[in-house]
């Protein structure tokens, strides 16, 4: 299905800003090219995020007057379905992340990724694994670190 929306473009403090009318958030870019192809990337990630988890996409509205001095108005188009959401199984997630199976779903669980569900069957976002790779925690427990006053001084070697 296609979804359309618009949104307003206008000058930040350092970039160019992109916010829908009828949506919370938004996107930036460096130049109008960009800012616009960031707004095409939020949309589709947005419309995704609605479709996997049963959400209402709110109602379009155009000739919307733009909020800033320098704002104008482009349109926006994604072609989205729950079908071509990119995901993975269970033993694929555990196989990209080097976990097990059993991992996979304490990290689900544990709300470290995403899931969703088409034709019964439970998938794992491409994207929350992605992020997963890309933070590679460590394993064990994390250090507690040190206070200044906790730490000392080294020991002089003695020969």
């Amino acid at each position: 299905m296609v979804y359309v929306y618009e949104f307003e473009v206008y000058k930040g403090e350092k970039f160019l800003l992109a916010d829908p009318y009828d949506m919370l958030g938004g996107t930036q870019g460096v130049d109008f090219k960009e800012v616009c192809e960031m707004a095409v990337d939020w949309l589709q990630m947005e419309v995704e995020h609605c479709l996997m988890h049963d959400l209402p996409m709110p109602e379009a509205t155009f000739g919307n007057k733009p909020k800033h001095k320098d704002g104008q108005n482009i349109i926006v188009a994604v072609q989205v379905e729950k079908e071509n959401i990119p995901r993975y199984t269970f033993a694929e997630a555990a196989r990209q992340l080097g976990v097990t199976r059993g991992r996979v779903s304490q990290m689900v669980d544990a709300c470290l990724l995403e899931t969703f569900e088409l034709d019964g069957r439970k998938w794992v976002t491409k994207y929350s694994v992605d992020a997963r790779l890309a933070e590679r925690p460590k394993a064990g427990r994390p250090r507690k670190k040190k206070s200044e006053d906790e730490l000392e001084e080294p020991a002089a070697l003695t020969a």
